[in-house]
């Protein structure tokens, strides 16, 4: 292989993605100090020492190549993998509680002696033994284990069979389904002056069983407590008419806090919705007759609409029938047979006007 064909894969090497640079068998590279700031590397290839130089190939004068890089680049794609690998240490710590840590010098030699006794004492009562030991839980739950007051290691145990040391063992079982509860009603103040009664229906899981046992006395009763709160403040920001109108928002809003506040316990709350909203009995008497107003003021604006359309229309049949002396005959005729129709008894006889006028005594602005 000739030299500038080493130098392009040790170029190619140096320049692999994410991956650490390795160098091949037989080459030395050294980063001089400083060249990362002046984006220059230094590569010294030596072939004595690659693997297969005998006698036959007497050994050449170390060569060194300058290179350039974007250390920039790099530096931000360092920067970013380190800041990501910083938050799954952080996750893996809280799933992963280090006991020693709360106590550097481990169990003494009295925890010891009573591991030593308990094996043994399951031993000697070996058949019967297996009934205190073997422990089973289902696929929806987990065990958590204590032994002499330590949480072991590995972190929940299940589903299936596990076993623990009956004397100096103790396990707790934690379901991991999801659970729901109702938010008992609350008495809130809104932003504009307003006394409303909301109830809400909360729904979550336990997404690590090991820290909602150490971190968290009861996470049941915490959880509940805390979204009666949240409920509280969130609804205290909130008009009367928003509380009414926005309910989703409310819900997004409710389920983004409590996660974010029960993720240390272990708890994941998948869910909020808003039950229901009373109002008290004289706000909403108030309400239904403001609502009773205006649903009058409504009727009589389109009532007076039709009177005004009517007017109109028999304007325009008026003006038509008074074109045509025979129209109006027609229209009487037309009358007694509806009149007819629905009272058979009763007997109409239709009188012109025109005759009328022959007995009506004229004025006497008529006569001049």
């Amino acid at each position: 292989m000739s030299t500038k064909e080493e130098m392009a894969e040790i170029d190619q090497m140096e320049a692999g993605s994410n991956q650490p640079s390795v160098a091949p068998v037989g080459y030395n590279i050294n980063r001089a100090k400083g060249a990362s700031t002046m984006g220059v590397q230094t590569v010294e290839v030596s072939s004595a020492s690659r693997p297969g130089a005998g006698s036959l190939m007497s050994p050449a004068p170390a060569l060194s190549v300058a290179t350039g890089t974007n250390d920039v680049e790099k530096g931000a794609t360092v920067q970013k993998s380190g800041d990501q690998w910083g938050k799954n240490m952080q996750r893996w710590r809280n799933d992963n509680i280090d006991i020693g840590k709360a106590d550097p010098g481990g169990p003494g030699i009295c925890a010891f002696i009573l591991t030593l006794f308990s094996f043994l004492l399951i031993l000697a009562t070996f058949p019967l033994s297996l009934c205190f030991s073997v422990k089973v839980v289902q696929e929806y739950e987990r065990a958590v284990i204590f032994r002499l007051g330590r949480l072991l290691k590995g972190g929940a145990r299940g589903p299936g069979i596990f076993f623990i040391v009956p004397c100096i063992d103790t396990y707790r079982k934690i379901d991991l389904r999801t659970v729901s509860f109702d938010v008992p009603p609350q008495e809130i103040l809104s932003r504009d002056s307003v006394t409303v009664a909301v109830d809400a229906v909360v729904y979550y899981r336990v997404h690590n069983p090991t820290i909602a046992v150490s971190n968290v006395e009861n996470f049941s009763h915490s959880t509940r407590l805390l979204a009666a709160t949240t409920l509280r403040n969130v609804l205290g920001t909130k008009n009367l008419a928003e509380v009414l109108s926005e309910r989703e928002t409310i819900s997004h809003t409710m389920q983004s806090s409590l996660d974010e506040a029960t993720d240390p316990w272990g708890v994941k709350v998948e869910r909020v919705e808003i039950k229901d909203v009373r109002l008290p009995v004289q706000l909403q008497r108030a309400m239904a007759a403001e609502a009773e107003a205006a649903r009058e003021a409504r009727a009589k604006v389109i009532a007076a609409e039709g009177e005004q359309k009517a007017s109109h229309a028999l304007r325009q049949a008026a003006e038509i029938i008074s074109e045509s002396p025979g129209a109006l005959q027609l229209r009487y005729l037309q009358t007694l047979n509806t009149i007819s129709a629905e009272k058979n008894s009763t007997i109409i006889f239709p009188l012109p006007i025109d005759i009328l006028k022959h007995f009506i005594k004229p004025d006497k602005k008529d006569k001049k």
